[in-house]
């Protein structure tokens, strides 16, 4: 009886010591630089912003990520698109049938957030920078989307692939709560390091002339956070922050920014 008792403790350890392994595993391949791709790479090749075409651009070009946004709809569909309207329709007030009468100039549906992650996730390279908008009905209308959205990403496994923005407070506080291990940065700008610090977030990701003034480079090393800067698109800004050593430089000009890269000493 002992015996047999002992065996099963052994397995069960043996058993949850594994699954803690494959869930902690980390993805060592993605692409060491600092670009992320600004609603992917769209711009070069005249591609829809925020479609999965410019998501697979920049996957093709070795972006370190690709960023992306997301509402909900009427009928709670998670849909990629940046402004609050797609083509005159509000998308909080549309149900995804009446959005899906739209095309993009490529001849693409607005793409479900869903979709987008599962082009995402078939490589190992460029990371999802999962941007959840704020929305039009405040405090509960943003956790309602940042719990879905948190939802859909553990639906698919895409936790390893997936860093979190919003220029939402309250989402990102949400955030902090349902998804503890992702990476989190905050964009609105209002909040100095010591307070994103305090709240246990990850970094800033303020546009870049936020940091022209104060020592946010220095101090942010010092606390641990990192620091992302949009949206870049001109080559001196680039020098500068790549002189400042800055983590991330979010950009509508990916292959700009490369060849800056390239040229840096």
């Amino acid at each position: 009886m002992k015996h047999s008792s002992l065996v099963i403790i052994l397995m069960a350890v043996t058993l949850n010591s594994a699954f803690a392994q494959k869930k902690t595993k980390a993805i060592k391949t993605w692409n060491k630089n600092v670009v992320i791709a600004h609603r992917g790479a769209w711009k070069k090749q005249n591609l829809p912003e925020n479609s999965i075409a410019s998501l697979k651009e920049a996957i093709r070009l070795g972006c370190h990520g690709s960023e992306f946004d997301v509402h909900m709809t009427k009928d709670k569909v998670l849909v990629v698109n940046h402004d609050a309207d797609f083509q005159g329709l509000h998308i909080e007030q549309s149900t995804y049938a009446e959005l899906l009468q739209k095309k993009l100039s490529n001849g693409e549906s607005i793409p479900t957030a869903e979709a987008y992650i599962k082009e995402g996730i078939k490589q190992k390279g460029t990371r999802l920078v999962f941007e959840i908008k704020p929305t039009k009905t405040g405090k509960a209308g943003d956790i309602a989307l940042t719990d879905a959205c948190v939802a859909m990403v553990k639906k698919l496994k895409a936790e390893a692939w997936v860093d979190y923005i919003s220029f939402s407070w309250d989402t990102m506080l949400r955030l902090r709560e349902i998804a503890p291990e992702a990476h989190i940065a905050y964009l609105k700008g209002d909040k100095s390091l010591e307070e994103l610090k305090a709240a246990n977030m990850s970094g800033a990701d303020y546009h870049y002339s936020v940091y022209q003034k104060g020592e946010w480079f220095k101090k942010a090393k010092e606390l641990g956070l990192t620091i992302n800067a949009w949206t870049v698109n001109n080559e001196a800004e680039m020098k500068w922050l790549l002189d400042n050593n800055v983590e991330f430089i979010t950009t509508n000009e990916p292959e700009l920014l490369f060849e800056v890269i390239k040229n840096h000493k």
